[in-house]
């Protein structure tokens, strides 16, 4: 038994000895971080599962920064287009570490570890937000990572700390909603392989067809019109507006709105589905 397994066990304990067959708020919490900690050790056992959090947030700042920088803020500018394209990419952070979440929840069950927790008196939504919370620790590392990278290539707060901060809170919580989709179809797709196929052909046109890397304005009419209503428009341009300064009201309130909204409609769906398979 490793020691993540046997830390949930002894979590459990208690709930099984005293019989209750409903867990209270501190259970759950109590069983959340033990299942959080088995996940940690999880990657410190495999350290190559941080490298999308660690190197692509680098690779994607500078790709980006010096393949459209000359175009958008003309040549010899790509400091003016930093500004623009790290609050986008907060966005983005987010949307490719969620891809991770449902990949890992179909291995999970592929290697029979869901098997262990199917035996313990653990509330089954515990398993599926310590994933989410560790998940959303690697996003605040590839944030962090992009806004390091970011500064040495010329950015600059124009608002405040707390205000750039806000930003990151944005990009974390509305990565954690799409957590729950992409754990829904972890659990409903027969492979990891074809959880990212699936979450590729969603992926792409959601992010590219977005403000993340070029202004609207630029793009063809119906293009513009689709971005309009793009979740990942709304986040970049709140994220924009919190570090560059501007208006917040509308950005700021439709990403939360796409924030709950999707929490609300995956989340029963995911653990009702979680349910079922353990």
């Amino acid at each position: 038994m490793s020691a993540a397994t046997a830390t949930v066990t002894e979590s459990a304990a208690p709930v099984a000895a005293s019989g209750e067959g409903r867990i209270g708020p501190r259970g759950h919490l109590r069983h959340i971080g033990a299942l959080a900690r088995r996940n940690l050790l999880q990657i410190k056992a495999d350290p190559e599962s941080m490298f999308d959090a660690l190197v692509m947030p680098v690779i994607f700042i500078l790709l980006f920064t010096y393949v459209f920088g000359g175009v958008v803020a003309g040549k010899g500018n790509q400091a003016e287009y930093v500004n623009y394209l790290v609050p986008g990419l907060m966005a983005m952070m987010g949307m490719n570490v969620s891809m991770a979440v449902g990949m890992g929840i179909n291995e999970d069950f592929k290697k029979g570890v869901m098997d262990r927790f199917r035996t313990l008196p653990i509330a089954r939504s515990s398993v599926l937000v310590a994933k989410i919370v560790v998940e959303t620790g690697r996003t605040l590392v590839a944030c962090t990572i992009l806004l390091g990278m970011g500064f040495l290539l010329g950015l600059s707060i124009k608002t405040s700390v707390l205000e750039l901060l806000a930003a990151v809170g944005l990009a974390l919580l509305f990565g954690a909603s799409l957590m729950w989709i992409f754990i829904l179809l972890g659990l409903t797709m027969r492979n990891a392989q074809a959880v990212q196929g699936v979450a590729m052909l969603v992926l792409m046109p959601l992010q590219f067809g977005s403000s993340i890397f070029t202004p609207p304005t630029s793009m063809p009419g119906w293009l513009e019109a689709f971005t309009k209503y793009n979740p990942l428009s709304n986040l970049a341009d709140a994220a924009r507006h919190l570090i560059n300064g501007g208006p917040l009201g509308h950005s700021v309130w439709m990403t939360l709105a796409w924030a709950v909204g999707i929490t609300v409609v995956t989340a029963p769906l995911a653990v009702k589905r979680f349910r079922d398979k353990t």
